[in-house]
């Protein structure tokens, strides 16, 4: 089994469950333009990817409507949303094991970097990561390959044979595919093993703890 020193991780549905704040952010936004949307399970769907790119492909948006709707998600998002969200079971012990044997962290979410950054401090992960990179509030690096990208020139690394890019949906592997680096998909957040499968994530683990098979701690 390959081993990795560098590890990028997703933030929504991989280091945090977030689906109660994501939820009633996207209630909140839908309510603004006449939509009343009752079961949250439908909205799962908008954890993780572009949230302009999941108006406009669930409710047909176009991309001004769109962007209106993200505004209208973040006045909800941005004091209440935001802690609606739990950090899952064993994440931090499993942080705390790959620190301890000398692996860099690093979180490389599409949610605005602000808004991550805020997260990763409440929970009081911020001594586990080397940096932390999302998009920009203004749109800048809205893809998931643009964040990875970002993070690898930030972080100084070249060599990406060592990185290994952990996530819950398509858009992660796709991500990590097109920067170059590999991709390990995680069964406990929102994506499905046939989701991550036909996406072309290398490995996929069903738990927290499967994580650190990829470390030899």
């Amino acid at each position: 089994m390959k081993v990795y020193e560098t590890y990028f991780f997703d933030l929504d549905g991989t280091i945090t469950d977030s689906s109660l704040g994501i939820t009633n952010s996207v209630m909140f936004a839908l309510k603004k333009f006449g939509i009343e949307e009752c079961d949250r399970t439908k909205l799962y769907k908008f954890i993780g990817p572009p949230l302009r790119d999941s108006f406009m492909r669930y409710y047909g948006f176009s991309e001004e409507k769109a962007l209106e709707a993200v505004a209208c998600y973040r006045e909800y998002y941005q004091d209440k949303g935001i802690f609606e969200n739990k950090l899952y079971d064993g994440f931090a012990e499993m942080l705390k094991t790959l620190k301890a044997a000398g692996k860099r962290l690093v979180v490389a979410t599409s949610k605005p970097e602000v808004y991550a950054r805020r997260i990763i401090s409440h929970f009081g992960l911020s001594p586990y990561f080397d940096y932390v990179a999302g998009m920009e509030l203004d749109g800048g690096r809205e893809t998931k390959a643009e964040v990875i990208r970002y993070a690898l020139s930030v972080c100084g690394i070249e060599d990406l044979s060592g990185v290994l890019m952990i996530g819950d949906r398509e858009h992660d592997v796709l991500g990590a595919k097109a920067a170059g680096i590999d991709c390990l998909g995680v069964l406990y957040g929102f994506g499905s093993r046939e989701e991550l499968e036909q996406a072309g994530a290398d490995y996929i683990v069903e738990n927290v703890e499967g994580i650190l098979h990829f470390s030899c701690c």
